[in-house]
């Protein structure tokens, strides 16, 4: 195997993780760095001992296996290589080309000695059936492109670099891994960037979606990416869209708008979207309406619309919203009165508010990005997060953080 960079927080999740008899599920858009992973836990098996005999790595779209197309073939080809003494690792890699993969993987664990890992670039690898027959018997450990902690690992930068503009690269490359082969060359890059677009639309989309439409898709694509962190409605998109000719059936809003809310949930399937539902803090309840999306690099999205710096706050925001998941928060937008907080960031132990915005220097800004948070009365940690510098670090209680210090903290 080729040297690989290690991705140390996802890899000891797979360690904590071993041994245990559950099925991990490493899921992620395409070309985020799951085979990767796997590879690095390969490579930690072999330094743990383990010998090869008893490690079965496959990679399901290699034409080596084109043979096998279905469960039974799976099971049979790889009962065949268990090992009859010991514990066996089963790796398998894009294991959504296989039909009915996960009655396979449910007799593996049945009738061998065996700990499981696999990786699937769509959510249909978690589909219902699959959840029913596996039902507690699994985990899944979404992997995501590079955080900026590590984008500052993976690339080599010139030493008078400051730490601001490292983090500009990162603002416009994204964080898929493959760049760095790239040097942060913008076509070549961009060209890298497409390819990985194209397989996501073509094969973890449309091909498993067969009465959808690529143009449609692609618009609906591109609205998301204009309007990162924007509140949005699937009927309030569907009719902007049927306004410019976008849509067929425009007369109908209502289809409209299910068409769009089927084309959203595709893309969100296919890890490219991700949508955030709105929590009204004084009802204690999850709003049905108008949700957020982000985007899972902003490197795709720079690729599809241009590079330009005119939003930044709100692809501070996505960053920040990337951040709180790898961080493994439960992530919401909160609504208080009719005033908005970015994000509630939850875990059992603990919970976050949380406003971004680009800068705090205006007064007008700074009233409102701080309004929502003086009108929480719990004792819950209230942070603002900016690309400012400077002296105040806490207004009232409510804490003032820079951004790029805040990406650099570490994981608690």
């Amino acid at each position: 195997m080729s040297k690989l960079i290690n991705r140390p927080e996802y890899l000891n999740q797979l360690i904590q993780h071993q041994d245990i008899d559950l099925v991990k599920i490493v899921t992620g858009i395409r070309r985020c760095g799951k085979s990767s992973l796997l590879d690095l836990f390969h490579q930690y098996l072999n330094s743990q001992g383990v010998e090869e005999s008893h490690i079965i790595h496959m990679n399901l779209e290699s034409l080596r296996y084109r043979n096998i197309l279905n469960y039974l073939d799976f099971y049979d080809y790889v009962s065949e290589k268990i090992s009859k003494e010991g514990k066996t690792y089963l790796i398998f890699d894009e294991l959504q080309t296989v039909t009915h993969w996960e009655k396979a993987i449910e007799s593996f664990r049945l009738d061998f000695n065996v700990d499981i890992y696999i990786t699937g670039s769509n959510a249909y690898l978690l589909s219902d059936e699959f959840s029913t027959l596996l039902s507690g018997r699994y985990v899944e450990i979404p992997v995501l492109p590079l955080s900026f902690k590590e984008f500052l690992t993976f690339y080599t930068f010139d030493e008078s670099m400051s730490i601001e503009e490292k983090f500009q690269k990162y603002l416009q490359f994204g964080g898929m891994p493959i760049l760095r082969e790239y040097q942060f060359n913008t076509p070549r890059s961009n060209q890298a960037l497409e390819g990985i677009y194209s397989t996501v639309v073509l094969r973890d989309v449309l091909q498993r979606n067969e009465q959808s439409d690529q143009m449609t898709l692609h618009k609906i694509m591109m609205f998301l990416c204009s309007n990162i962190g924007s509140i949005t409605s699937p009927n309030n998109i569907g009719n902007i869209l049927s306004k410019e000719g976008n849509i067929q059936n425009a007369k109908n809003k209502n289809i409209a708008g299910r068409t769009v809310e089927k084309y959203i949930s595709m893309l969100r399937n296919a890890f490219v979207f991700y949508t955030i539902r709105r929590y009204d803090i004084k009802g204690k309840e999850l709003l049905k309406t108008l949700n957020k999306h982000y985007v899972v690099d902003l490197g795709i999205r720079n690729m599809l619309l241009g590079y330009r710096d005119a939003d930044r706050g709100h692809i501070l925001e996505n960053i920040v919203f990337l951040e709180l998941i790898r961080r493994e928060y439960q992530v919401y937008i909160g609504k208080i009165g009719d005033k908005e907080i970015d994000f509630i960031a939850e875990k059992p132990e603990e919970k976050l508010y949380i406003q971004v915005t680009e800068s705090m220097q205006s007064e007008e800004t700074r009233e409102r990005e701080l309004a929502p948070l003086r009108m929480l009365h719990d004792n819950y940690e209230k942070i603002i997060l900016s690309m400012d510098r400077n002296y105040i670090n806490s207004y009232a209680g409510i804490r003032a953080v820079n951004v790029i210090d805040w990406l650099l903290m570490e994981k608690e």
